[in-house]
């Protein structure tokens, strides 16, 4: 498995926003726990349903969307 395919976006599952599996944990809070200091294994034990994939999934997700070069406004 890939680890892009652990992010999922659906419209009807946190607003939208990129989350792990479905889940309900959107992945912006995993980066934002990492950024606070939280080691993988602290979040595992403290989201029991997570997976250490799960948050290199989040890893690898905030690192293709830091190499984005521009982006475009939609055309509407």
């Amino acid at each position: 498995m890939n680890l892009l395919d652990r992010i999922t976006i659906d419209p009807e599952i946190c607003h939208g926003k990129p989350t792990i599996r479905g889940l309900r944990y959107p992945v912006d809070t995993i980066l934002e726990l990492l950024s606070a200091g939280m080691t993988s294994e602290e979040i595992l034990a403290d989201y029991e349903d997570l997976e250490l994939e799960d948050i290199l999934a989040v890893l690898q997700y905030a690192t293709r969307l830091s190499q984005i070069k521009r982006i475009e406004p939609a055309l509407v």
